[in-house]
């Protein structure tokens, strides 16, 4: 059965809530927010996520060559913010693994 972007997005909250995650709001948008209260991930009006990753490591880098995955444009005018990496969700079954890589980033 195909979960929604949503129920995906509430999945990787509880897979993570042990690591001390929890879901929260930024934006309008559901969010990951780290023990400290700082969003690592969000999910996008269109069901894609949105996670903060370390420019240039190997879980950025395999981020951004996933199907579909962009450079994260909050304004749609061409203005990205290079550390976040969009990931739609057809690659719904990496959004666990890229939350934690976005959890662990250095602060």
């Amino acid at each position: 059965m195909t979960m929604s972007a949503e129920e995906d997005f509430q999945q990787v909250g509880a897979e993570l809530a042990d690591l001390g995650v929890g879901v929260s709001r930024m934006m309008g948008r559901p969010a990951l927010k780290n023990q400290a209260g700082k969003v690592f991930a969000s999910l996008q009006r269109d069901g894609a996520m949105v996670f903060r990753l370390v420019r240039d490591t190997p879980e950025y880098t395999a981020a951004l060559q996933l199907a579909g995955a962009s450079l994260f444009d909050p304004t749609g005018q061409g203005r990205v913010v290079k550390d976040w990496v969009v990931v739609p969700h057809s690659s719904a079954e990496k959004w666990t693994d890229l939350a934690e890589a976005a959890l662990s980033r250095p602060r």
